[in-house]
């Protein structure tokens, strides 16, 4: 149920403003609304830090975390440290969806229009207005999804 569900979209690159405190009073606050279902596109920085939030909160609220996977090997080209934080998020999620095989020009965008299709928050950490998160929080925006900015 889309009213019921939210998706995280954010930079890779974290700023000093980034602030994990608001994400976990936004995401619980959402949980305790009965927002339910939350969908990350599992990118290393906002959407790991967003990922670990809902599993945070999880089992308080009965909430599902969904991976929405670009492509297979998404992680190969994380830090070492990030990849295991990938693996491990991964681990508890309640479901996966994987766009492609293969990484490919369309998959990132296929994965974004699919979180935005799919919920009716939008939590996001946009800082410029160029990217994958611009394109995801205006494509939102036209399907009429309220967005949360942190």
């Amino acid at each position: 149920m889309k009213e019921k569900s939210c998706a995280f979209s954010g930079h890779r690159l974290l700023g000093d403003d980034f602030d994990r405190q608001l994400l976990e009073r936004v995401t619980e606050g959402l949980m305790k609304r009965g927002v339910l279902t939350f969908y990350c596109g599992m990118a290393k920085g906002f959407d790991l830090a967003a990922a670990e939030t809902v599993l945070k909160f999880r089992d308080r609220y009965g909430a599902k975390l969904v991976a929405c996977i670009p492509y297979e090997g998404q992680p190969e080209r994380f830090s070492s440290s990030d990849r295991e934080r990938y693996l491990n998020i991964l681990e508890y999620c309640d479901e996966k969806v994987v766009f492609s095989k293969n990484y490919n020009r369309c998959c990132m965008h296929a994965r974004d229009r699919y979180m935005a299709e799919n919920c009716g928050v939008l939590v996001c950490y946009l800082r410029k207005k160029s990217g994958g998160t611009f394109y995801t929080v205006n494509y939102a925006r036209t399907l009429g999804v309220k967005i949360i900015e942190v």
